[in-house]
């Protein structure tokens, strides 16, 4: 057997000790790292040629906090917990000192917290992010922080989770000194001085803290966050344990910080939140993929199309600092999409997001096109032109001949079938689904289409382009409307049957508003062009003959009411403004629809209207799951959260699927199946669903065992 790697290696310093966290990639503070710093500890006070210790972090970082690849297993709970970590560093009989680099968040800021001294990077990246995940800082953050750098500036970042440069906390207690200079060797300098000064070992438990006005302030930031956290419990909880650390003894203020802690823990919103967490991370690893396999080097990109999708998928590359080559078929169209751009960098600046420099240094990154010939040197190529098979196919057969060999051809279709695109090309290795959101410079989501040829190489080049421009990537197979459209027709679907028996737009919107999504079918399909839905519609009537749709969308958009863009779709617009307002219009063509088709309006409750919509995305997914078309459950999870304005704290539909029991969706599937006025057929369970009912599993079954298969940096 193979020799136990070292995560935390001791090193002697003349005095001093030295203890360096090493455990890739963040120096998250797994049980083996936690035994190796208590054993570091241990040895250094057995040690009489010892008179200090140093706490370090390997690398470009203190610590991230607690190994992800812990939860959920016995390690993380298994003794030296970081609670006795850090019990253990406080009672250390020499001084710790912790030597603060890169990010140090978390556990890590935890522990540091219970060294005797910190010395930090100046722009070392401080935080407790726990309230992200529905928790709280669970080994003294709450207690500690506050007296370290005063109760208004913890609570601030206890309940964002936002990281704080060293620099901005230089000064307060947190921090003995903020260097610009080497870190280790200014670390050694301290615990030398400390040393020859024989200071007194300080523990931040030990200060007092002195809030007059506590009880007002604290009811003031519980009233605050109520409105803005209302579906987070974690936020509200993390005021009152600060709130314990001001009235309590610090031993109490530590119990009820645990309490708090492990009651946040099994709350279905925690659990959610930690679900996505692990879910995002899961999506970056495509199994199969030999490690081995090289990324082409992508420097130089193109974009076919300067319409708003073509304009905003340019900057994210420009953002980036890649230069970008715009071609457009006519002048007055190039102009007009160089001029958006332009302008909404200009409205970023306005915002204070924008400096006139990072302005004028992405516009000259860009370079305006009305020449195949141009984009010869780009490493890619993404189309974004209209939704159109023929007029895809026909640029991508002009792209075989322009670019180089090598490089990427992406479409950026939304539904289109990408190998049939490809075909047009006499490199289908090369060919890829980039599908970007619309606004594409916004939204996180990059549906990346794996088709049928598409080589291992591009497939790690674009995973890996995708973080380099702050992009979350999930892989999807070749189908119609791929993971994330496939899934919205049918949610469309059941919201215009609901308008058929008796909802309205408004009580349809309202309703999963409540639940949680980000805007109601409605508000979107208004946002996105009714004409959109209807020109796939149109298609499908030919092509999937045995599907049934109401047709009333349709009446609608006879009408040319096709939303936002033209003023009316289900609501009305008034010029400049996004305010949805009712249109007594649409209700009236509604009724007239109804009787049309002899419907008789009943009134639907909200629940009936949530399940309805929210079920029809289920019972999808899980075709899509067992197709293959998504690699696994949470990918389809993480499609929602960064896509289509899932409620992140319901953990996306799948998982929002596994909480209310598989069981139990499959029997209110088949309600719905006993009612003749809908989609009979769609709502008989799709066979995975009602395999994983029967045997009691679920969708998202250890989503964080499934960290495996390539991982992309």
């Amino acid at each position: 057997m193979g020799a136990t790697a070292i995560s935390a290696r001791y090193d002697l310093y003349g005095p001093i000790a030295v203890i360096t966290v090493d455990n890739p990639p963040v120096n998250g503070l797994g049980h083996a790292t936690r035994s190796d710093v208590v054993a570091g500890v241990d040895r250094a006070n057995a040690d009489p040629a010892c008179a200090a210790i140093v706490i370090i972090g390997a690398g470009k970082m203190f610590s991230g906090g607690a190994d992800i690849r812990e939860f959920g297993t016995t390690g993380a709970s298994s003794e030296p917990t970081l609670h006795t970590v850090i019990r253990i560093v406080e009672a250390s009989g020499k001084p710790v000192v912790a030597a603060i680099g890169g990010v140090c968040m978390g556990g890590g800021l935890e522990l540091a917290l219970g060294c005797h001294y910190r010395i930090a990077e100046s722009s070392a990246s401080i935080a407790l992010p726990e309230v992200k995940l529905g928790l709280l800082p669970g080994a003294g953050g709450t207690q500690r922080l506050p007296r370290a750098v005063g109760v208004e500036t913890a609570l601030n970042m206890i309940v964002s989770g936002a990281s704080v440069p060293a620099r901005q906390l230089g000064g307060t207690a947190l921090f003995d000194a903020v260097v610009d200079a080497d870190l280790l060797e200014a670390a050694l300098g301290l615990a030398r001085a400390i040393v020859a000064e024989s200071r007194p070992r300080k523990r931040l438990r030990d200060i007092a803290i002195d809030y007059p006005g506590a009880e007002a302030y604290f009811q003031f930031a519980r009233s605050t966050l109520g409105g803005v956290a209302r579906n987070f419990p974690a936020p509200c909880k993390c005021v009152d344990a600060v709130a314990a650390a001001v009235s309590m003894p610090f031993e109490d203020g530590l119990r009820v910080e645990r309490q708090y802690f492990l009651q946040l823990m099994q709350t279905p919103e925690s659990r959610a939140l930690r679900h996505a967490f692990f879910a995002e991370r899961a999506a970056a690893r495509i199994p199969g993929i030999p490690q081995a396999t090289a990324p082409r080097r992508i420097e130089r990109v193109a974009v076919i199309g300067a319409g708003t999708m073509g304009g905003g998928i340019a900057m994210n590359f420009l953002n980036a600092g890649l230069p970008v080559v715009l071609l457009e078929m006519n002048a007055q169209a190039l102009e007009k999409g160089v001029g958006t751009i332009r302008n909404n960098y200009e409205n970023s600046k306005k915002k204070g997001k924008l400096t006139q420099a990072k302005l004028a240094q992405n516009m000259s990154l860009l370079r305006p096109t009305l020449s195949y010939d141009d984009l010869r040197t780009a490493d890619l190529v993404i189309e974004a032109v209209f939704e159109d098979m023929e007029i895809k196919q026909k640029v991508f057969a002009a792209l075989d001949d322009a670019m180089k060999p090598g490089a990427i051809l992406a479409t950026n279709t939304s539904t289109l079938d990408v190998n049939r695109i490809a075909a047009a090309t006499r490199r289908p290795r090369d060919v890829v689904g980039l599908h970007f959101f619309s606004p594409a410079n916004v939204m996180k989501l990059l549906e990346i289409v794996r088709g049928a040829a598409t080589g291992d190489d591009v497939l790690v080049t674009v995973m890996q382009l995708a973080k380099r421009i702050g992009k979350t990537a999930v892989v999807a197979g070749v189908c119609d409307g791929f993971i994330g459209n496939r899934m919205i027709e049918h949610y469309l679907r059941q919201a215009m049957f609901l308008l058929e028996w008796g909802a309205s737009p408004v009580e349809v919107d309202e309703a999963l508003e409540k639940f949680g999504m980000a805007m109601g079918p409605f508000r979107m399909s208004d946002l996105a062009g009714n004409d959109v839905g209807w020109r796939i519609r149109q298609r499908r009537y030919v092509e999937k003959p045995n599907v049934v749709y109401s047709h009333i969308a349709d009446r609608l958009c006879e009408r040319g009411r096709f939303g936002q863009k033209t003023g009316a779709g289900w609501y009305r617009y008034e010029s400049g403004r996004r305010d949805a307002i009712a249109d007594p219009v649409v209700d009236a063509m509604i009724a007239d629809y109804r009787r049309e088709i002899g419907s008789t309006p009943r009134t639907i409750a909200d629940s009936e209207i949530v399940d309805r919509c929210i079920l029809a995305l289920v019972n999808e997914a899980a075709r899509i799951l067992d197709e293959g078309i998504a690699l696994r459950a949470s990918d389809i999870d993480v499609v929602y959260l960064t896509g289509y304005g899932f409620p992140r704290f319901r953990g996306g539909p799948m998982f929002y699927a596994d909480m209310l029991g598989l069981y139990n969706v499959v029997r209110r599937m088949q309600e719905f199946a006993c009612d003749p006025r809908g989609d009979v057929a769609f709502w008989q369970p799709a066979p995975l669903l009602a395999k994983l009912a029967e045997e009691g599993r679920t969708f998202n079954e250890q989503v964080s065992s499934q960290l495996a298969g390539r991982a992309l940096p």
